[in-house]
């Protein structure tokens, strides 16, 4: 289609041609941007988090239940063939009872590289409001729903140096909170500890890892800013063939000694940003679910915005929102989203 020039959003939102606003902007606007948009009766599909706290998000929920618009938004990865794969491997009892799981993402911050970082530090901001929305959706999807948080959070550092163009040498006052940790503790009485971090020198940029436990075994889970793999499974009887190799028992071990890459068994496994916007549009058509809603949405921003509150107040907090898993992916290679 020929595409249409607006003014400002306004006017996007008074054309009745759009059915179904993208809303890119920052987190700190996507509650503005969002409420307006379905207050003009459209769909929204929105940037992570769905809203910079919990009294935007509740607000939200309401008027799109009120206005009974769809409203959804990223991430989309967990839609992707290794999360998906990742969920078959638990759902079809490979590692038994999920007991637990680990989930880091560690970098020194987008001060470095992205070319405007300063809203990265801002209310609605830090390492867990940024990155962490797809650690956690991808913990609710492979895990099921949360009930509560303990956690411990501060700011390193007052002030940032930008070293990346166009804002080189500037500086940013640092608000949101940019080493956090904590537990989450699962309705099915697993519990996964996670841990974000602007603070912190590494040699990758950004070091992921997400390991899911199991009464009958541990699977390494790829990282869940990506669709792909690798997916990575280790059994009992993989750790007791590790030990009786010889080449293997000086305690110095490879990385992933042990264990087995399983084949990824879904489509999306290269970059497909937009695959829950085209989903949601499907839905839209036929009436069906779809999986990037926006009870996941507020689920996961619950999660996010209680390791502040937890560290905050020196307490466990309770969640309040309730999660149902969505549809998985149809593990036909051949089958798209589209067709779903």
């Amino acid at each position: 289609p020929v595409p249409k020039i607006y003014k400002d959003m306004y006017e996007a939102f008074n054309d009745p041609e759009v059915e179904v606003v993208l809303n890119l902007t920052r987190p700190y606007e996507h509650y503005g941007v969002t409420k307006a948009a379905l207050e003009h009766g459209k769909h929204v599909f929105s940037e992570k988090p769905l809203a910079a706290d919990m009294e935007e998000g509740t607000e939200l929920m309401a008027l799109a239940k009120e206005k009974n618009l769809l409203m959804g938004g990223a991430p989309d990865t967990f839609m992707g063939a290794g999360i998906q794969t990742a969920r078959k491997v638990i759902d079809d009892g490979l590692i038994g009872d999920v007991i637990g799981a680990t989930c880091a993402m560690i970098q020194h911050g987008p001060e470095t590289w992205h070319p405007d970082p300063d809203f990265l530090y801002k209310r609605g901001g830090g390492p867990m409001m940024d990155m962490g929305p797809y650690y956690v959706t991808a913990l609710v999807q492979l895990i099921g729903e949360a009930v509560g948080v303990t956690a411990v959070t501060k700011k390193s550092f007052k002030e940032r140096l930008i070293t990346s163009e166009p804002h080189y040498g500037e500086k940013i006052d640092v608000e949101a909170d940019t080493y956090l940790t904590g537990n989450i503790t699962f309705a099915n009485g697993a519990i996964a500890q996670v841990f974000t971090t602007f603070d912190v020198y590494y040699p990758s940029q950004n070091y992921a890892r997400f390991e899911i436990y199991g009464t009958k075994g541990t699977m390494i889970v790829p990282d869940p800013n990506t669709f792909g793999g690798p997916v990575l499974l280790m059994r009992p009887e993989d750790v007791a063939a590790t030990h009786s190799d010889p080449g293997l028992r000086t305690g110095n071990l490879p990385a992933y000694a042990g264990y087995k890459e399983i084949p990824l068994l879904f489509d999306y496994n290269v970059n497909s940003r937009a695959l829950g916007l085209s989903d949601m549009c499907k839905a839209l058509r036929t009436g069906r679910d779809f999986r990037a809603n926006c009870q996941q949405q507020y689920h996961v921003l619950e999660i996010l915005t209680s390791f502040e509150k937890s560290s905050r107040e020196g307490k466990f907090i309770p969640l309040t929102t309730h999660y149902t898993r969505t549809a998985p992916m149809k593990n036909n290679p051949m089958h798209g989203i589209l067709d779903d």
